[in-house]
């Protein structure tokens, strides 16, 4: 705590005060740029890893970086994401994955969940993840499987999304992009989905814009 504590008075004394015209800016309001959907995992920082300030990224953080399908779950999450699109219409959804996930290798490993029977639980809703990963995949080594485990899944809850009404509204009207992103924090590569290419590629200031080629299959890649 007094880490914490110290940090706290540092913002105040300093980082505060030295941005006090755009902190005024935001006590009238938020206008979010975009959606990012992303795990609770303490090495995750969206902010650091995008260069982001303060009101640019609505930010939802749970185990695994996972979006129920529209009504399947009581959770926060579906009411964050109709929140994002509908009250603040962010135009982009990313969902990032990340390298070493250990919801993802929970989901691969169950009885490492004996004694988090609410964290079992919640893993449920990436049960399709789990099912690709394992009945897809019996050819790649075991422990190769965990980063195959998080790219999929980042894929499978773009699928989730699109089953919120408010997404999928916006969708057709060509108003929203969504956007699948796998952080490796070994290097603090962002790779993220080529849908031309059905790979993920490392992402670059041009990748948004320019024709890729075909490369390497980028599950090697993040290994």
């Amino acid at each position: 705590m007094k880490k914490l504590v110290k940090g706290l008075h540092h913002f105040q004394t300093q980082v505060f005060l030295s941005q006090k015209e755009l902190f005024d800016r935001l006590s009238k309001g938020q206008s979010p740029d975009a959606l990012f959907i992303t795990c609770s995992d303490s090495r995750i920082n969206p902010n650091l890893i995008t260069q982001t300030e303060p009101g640019d990224l609505f930010i939802l953080r749970n185990a695994g970086n996972i979006v129920p399908p529209y009504g399947a779950s009581n959770g926060g999450e579906g009411a964050t994401v109709e929140l994002a699109v509908t009250g603040f219409g962010v135009r982009d959804i990313i969902v990032c994955g990340h390298s070493l996930c250990g919801a993802m290798n929970a989901l691969l490993h169950p009885e490492k969940l004996e004694n988090l029977p609410l964290l079992s639980s919640w893993l449920s809703n990436a049960e399709s993840t789990k099912r690709i990963t394992t009945e897809n995949y019996k050819s790649v080594p075991k422990e190769d499987l965990q980063i195959i485990a998080v790219q999929e899944n980042v894929l499978a809850q773009l699928e989730n999304l699109r089953t919120h009404p408010s997404v999928a509204a916006k969708i057709s009207r060509g108003e929203l992009n969504l956007h699948a992103w796998v952080y490796k924090i070994e290097t603090g590569t962002v790779f993220y989905y080529d849908p031309k290419e059905g790979q993920f590629e490392p992402l670059t200031q041009s990748s948004q814009v320019e024709d890729q080629k075909p490369g390497r299959f980028a599950f090697d890649r993040l290994i």
